[in-house]
């Protein structure tokens, strides 16, 4: 037994010596560094390809070996990457291997060099590295060209969002390169004195045909180029999504799925990603032409599972998706057709239609849609070939839309799309009656009765309304009856009844027939009855409404409101035992006032007034300020009103006033407290709590001081709008006291005017009466002159005395005459003369008529009674009893001189004036043209002149070339005639 263990020592120290001398024979035989490294670029895709060999590798022995990369740049000791590479090696086999680049290669040079060792369980351990190959140097910046700015890389394709490294080579150390990125300038990391890189960090998609990136190098302000590149960034390609296949006959498969976003690139640097589809099953392969979907051909094999795998891929990625299933599961059937109406009536119709055949046996599942008046019903039916189904309980006269659609009753896969057709219910009559209101107008002797009803819901009116039917009985003469057909689509009527008791009944016709009848009863008692008015606040939600209960039976109330602005009435039904409920209409507008009356029905359909309520849905401020007058005003005080403010009208329930007033002192009167306005300025602040309340005294006020004041209502929303603020001065105390005393003395001036005014033709008359117009006499119009009928009365100045009458006295009163200083004794002139102090013809037979009459006003001594006669005078007068004047005017003065001077010769109580005619010669109006010789004229048609002359005055004789006139003097005992 120690025999053999000694011998299996010694055989084991035996093998393991050989196994170490065997292994210290391969290391030394086997030197595995690989060798013959060269190095190739690739600038396109920005790679390095290596290949080398192993020697010293037995003879057809594969080894597995592993080889470590090293890359340096720029310089050996800069290592950029190290890697291992694994792979089996066999004798004399040239190995390869690429590495790409992050740093385009034209932008500096690369180091490479490996190493190796083996990684083989049938080589003995332990494993060394061999020695490192000799670095091998790469550069491609000796073959750029010429040119001495370059940037790289060209046209690289990159996907959205990955990292990308650009740099650019100049030649001229000297030239300052800035870099830009879309014409963002971007900054990098320089290299070396020739060379500067960027790192451009998840680069997005900008556009189809690439991101621009270009370089310019200057000198100073010179540019000497530039140089550019475009970076296609493609988007990421996606995974298909819902991918599905199914089939419609059993022979061809239609695959469908989402592609999501394409990633094609322009200038045909990347078309759009590719689709292949491939099934395990088979081991067949298609690629699909379309981007969302494929078909593919059952065969005759009767296969039933397949297995299909999506392939989509572009140049950057690829990516694949794949499903399993039945082919008896994925039945897709195609679109049921012929669909038709069959019996159609008002209520009922029959749908037929028609589906494509599968196999024998085949079960389809149909669901049929029915749509109409906003409703949606459906129904399912299971069919062998062709369908029908019973469709009732439909509208009349509606339109609906009836469509269906099929499926694999068997195995559900997906509904087929939808099939239809429309069709039209017939008419039927009117199922419900109209709701009908009132309104009644009560007026002597009869009543206005405005009859509304609400149009039938297409639901009740089964049709077209063609018209309405009004049937108007006197209850109190049934045997009287009234009916009115009113063309749709009226809705009101107007009817005047008598004070009777009238029942109306409402009926809606279409083409079939006649509604149930809406009847109400109009009573003969007038509705006037007075029920307070109640105001209500209206919400958001419309009005909220309650009232006490009717005594007695009722059926049911009304509540009526008129909507704005339109004032249309609307009104809605409560049952008999709700005695509250809410208005909500959308034609409530803030700010808009709403009347309410609630009426309660009685069994015999009688409506009675109940209650009134009022009131706004939303309150808002006042629209308008009242127009405020300023009374009262003294030193002291004054009074605002606003009495024609009418509140009805505006947006809200005026509860008040403000009223503002401001002064210089900034204090505030008695009442009155500070406020602050809108914009900031501090005023002082009266309430009035009463809207009612139009007026107010504001007292304790400054004489000669300067107020501003400002009235607006509020409501519950707020004030009204702003306005100016009206200025009031208040006068002195002086001035007023003197407008007391004033006012009454003018008035009483006034009035003294006024009633002189009034009364002064009786003060003129009793005071100073007129004197006779001649051109008022109605003598004027008696006579009528052949010769000369336009005559017209001459001016003063233009008047000439035409006769003077000299009547004798007993006394012996001395006459001057014309100013002359003879006189004349009573005895000569017992006879009256015609002095003519107009121009005479010696052959003219006498003066021309002439008519005098009496002024009483001018003679003191007149008669009661009397005639002015004429006596004519001879031819050849005697000097003594004429005189002449030179002009009429002359005659004038003379004739007022010796007036003057006669007053004093002639005795107190003597003196008599008489009223003498100037004559006018009906024969011609040439004064020259008179006659020497008078006759005894008849009376004068025209006055010419009236003078009054003092009696017993001389007249001077006249000459025969003298133009007279004749004066007439007047005894006071005569009178004119």
């Amino acid at each position: 037994m120690a025999l053999f263990v000694v011998f299996q020592t010694t055989f084991f120290l035996t093998l393991l010596s050989l196994r170490t001398y065997q292994s210290e024979v391969l290391a030394e035989r086997l030197p595995l560094t690989p060798v013959s490294l060269k190095v190739s670029t690739n600038s396109i895709h920005q790679s390095l390809h290596l290949q080398w060999t192993v020697h010293n590798l037995p003879y057809h022995q594969e080894l597995k070996m592993v080889f470590q990369i090293q890359i340096s740049r720029i310089e050996t000791s800069n290592v950029v990457w190290v890697g291992n590479y694994s792979t089996p090696v066999k004798w004399n086999q040239v190995l390869h291997w690429s590495w790409e680049s992050e740093l385009p290669l034209e932008c500096a040079t690369h180091f490479v060099r490996i190493k190796s060792v083996i990684d083989d369980a049938s080589f003995p351990e332990p494993n060394f590295w061999s020695n490192w190959s000799s670095w091998e140097e790469v550069s491609v910046q000796d073959s750029l060209g010429r040119g001495t700015l370059f940037v790289f890389p060209k046209d690289k394709l990159v996907e959205e969002g990955s990292n990308v490294t650009i740099c650019y080579v100049s030649r001229n150390i000297q030239n300052n390169v800035s870099c830009y990125l879309e014409g963002k300038q971007i900054h990098g990391e320089q290299l070396d004195p020739h060379v500067t890189a960027f790192n451009l960090n998840s680069v997005p998609f900008i556009r189809n045909r690439g991101t621009n990136i270009y370089c310019e190098a200057s000198q100073g302000n010179v540019s000497k180029g530039i140089e550019g590149i475009v970076l296609f960034v493609s988007k990421v390609l996606e995974e298909p999504k819902d991918f599905s296949c199914e089939s419609q006959d059993f022979k061809t498969l239609h695959c469908t799925w989402d592609p999501g976003t394409d990633t094609a690139l322009g200038w045909s640097k990347q078309p759009s990603q590719s689709y292949t589809l491939f099934e395990s099953f088979s081991g067949e392969k298609k690629l699909c032409t379309h981007k969302n979907w494929c078909n593919w051909q059952i065969t005759q094999d009767s296969q039933e599972m397949y297995n299909f795998t999506l392939i989509a891929e572009n140049y950057l990625r690829k990516r694949s998706v794949n499903i399993l299933f039945n082919l008896t599961h994925r039945v897709y059937l195609m679109n049921p057709f012929s669909v038709n109406f069959e019996n159609v009536n008002a209520t009922n119709a029959i749908m037929t239609w028609k589906v494509h055949s599968m196999r024998n046996n085949f079960t389809y599942l149909c669901q049929i849609e029915l749509h109409g008046e906003g409703k949606m019903m459906q129904y399912d039916v299971s069919i062998n070939v062709n369908g029908e189904y019973f469709l009732s309980e439909l509208e009349p006269a509606t339109e609906y839309m009836a469509r269906v659609r099929c499926a694999d009753a068997s195995h559900f896969w997906k509904w087929t799309e939808w099939s239809g057709q429309n069709f039209t219910t017939l008419e039927a009559a009117p199922s419900e009656a109209p709701d009908v209101w009132r309104s009644v107008n009560s007026e002597p002797g009869n009543h206005t009765v405005t009859l509304f009803w609400k149009p039938l819901s297409k639901l009740h009116a089964n049709g077209k309304i063609l018209f309405y039917n009004v049937v108007v009985e006197n209850l109190d003469k049934p045997s009287r009856s009234e009916l009115r057909s009113i063309p749709a689509p009226a809705n009101s009527t107007k009817l005047i009844l008598d004070r009777c008791s009238y029942q109306i009944c409402v009926t809606a016709n279409n083409s079939v027939g006649a509604s149930p009848a809406s009847i109400i009863v109009i009573s003969a008692d007038p509705e006037n009855k007075e029920v307070e008015e109640e105001r209500i606040a209206g919400t958001e939600g419309g009005f909220s409404l309650s009232w006490k209960p009717q005594p007695g039976d009722v059926i049911g109330y009304v509540v009526d409101w008129c909507d704005h602005p339109q004032d249309v009435l609307q009104w809605k039904n409560v049952g008999p035992n709700t005695t509250s409920t809410v208005i909500s209409t959308d034609a409530f507008r803030p700010g808009v006032r709403y009347d309410f009356r609630i009426y309660g029905l009685s069994t015999k359909r009688i409506a009675c007034l109940l209650e009134k309520k009022t009131g706004y849905s939303q309150e808002l401020a006042p629209s308008d300020n009242p127009h405020v007058l300023v009374d009262m005003l003294t030193s002291h005080s004054f009074t605002l009103s606003w009495k024609d403010y009418s509140t009805e009208s505006q947006p809200g329930f005026i509860q008040g006033y403000h009223v503002y007033l401001k002064s210089k002192a900034r204090q505030c009167h008695p009442r009155f407290q500070k406020a602050v306005l809108s914009d900031g300025s501090e005023c002082c602040k009266y309430k009035i709590d009463n809207p009612e309340e139009k007026a107010l005294i504001v007292d304790n006020l400054k004489p000669e001081s300067f107020y501003e004041f400002f009235v607006t209502p509020f409501t519950s929303a707020g004030e009204g709008p702003n306005a100016t603020f009206t200025k009031v001065t208040t006068p002195d105390e002086h001035s007023s006291m003197l407008i007391r005393i004033l006012l009454p003395m003018v008035f009483c001036v006034l009035l003294i005017m006024i009633v002189c005014y009034l009364k002064s033709q009786w003060i003129k008359e009793t005071c100073y009466p007129d004197i006779p117009d001649p051109y008022k006499s109605s003598i004027l119009s008696l006579i009528k002159f052949k010769e000369n009928p336009h005559l017209t009365i001459m001016n003063v100045s233009d008047c000439i005395p035409d006769a003077i009458e000299v009547v004798s006295k007993p006394e012996g009163t001395k006459i001057q005459l014309l100013g002359t200083r003879k006189s004349l004794t009573e005895t000569e002139l017992t006879k009256p003369n015609y002095l003519y102090l107009l121009p005479t013809e010696k052959n003219h037979s006498g003066p021309g008529p002439c008519i005098c009459f009496e002024n009483f006003t001018y003679n003191q001594a007149a008669s009661d009674a009397g005639s002015c006669g004429h006596v004519p005078v001879p031819p050849k007068a005697p000097p003594s009893m004429l005189g002449l004047m030179t002009s009429p005017e002359n005659v004038l003065k003379a004739l007022e001189k010796n007036y003057m001077n006669s007053l004093g010769e002639v005795p107190a109580g003597e003196t008599s004036l008489n009223y003498v005619s100037q004559l006018a010669s009906p024969m011609s109006g040439d004064k020259d043209s008179l006659p020497t010789n008078p006759v005894e004229p008849p009376h004068c048609s025209e006055y010419k002149m009236q003078m009054a002359v003092p009696l017993r005055l001389a007249l001077p004789p006249p000459t025969e070339n003298s133009s007279l006139s004749s004066i007439t003097l007047l005894d006071p005992g005569e009178h004119y005639r």
